[in-house]
């Protein structure tokens, strides 16, 4: 899967990360997902990235933005 450079940082039960999820599928675009529950180094790309809550979308060659931001999202489109 080709995931246009985008990467959803999440963790379980989290209801922006799934609205956000779902907000991209139902559009049809393709990202990875990073779940910082499972992985030390994706937590350290969230601190890093200077954000301390989920979702966090990354964007290849974009400032990076966190929360459900539809208004974001429809750019990645």
């Amino acid at each position: 899967m080709d995931h246009n450079g985008i990467i959803i940082y999440s963790k379980p039960n989290c209801m922006q990360c799934n609205f956000t999820k779902k907000y991209l599928d139902d559009k049809g675009v393709d990202y990875m997902i990073k779940d910082i529950f499972e992985s030390e180094v994706a937590l350290e790309e969230v601190k890093q990235l200077g954000f301390t809550s989920v979702p966090v979308i990354s964007v290849k060659g974009k400032e990076a933005f966190n929360g459900f931001r539809p208004d974001l999202l429809d750019l990645l489109v």
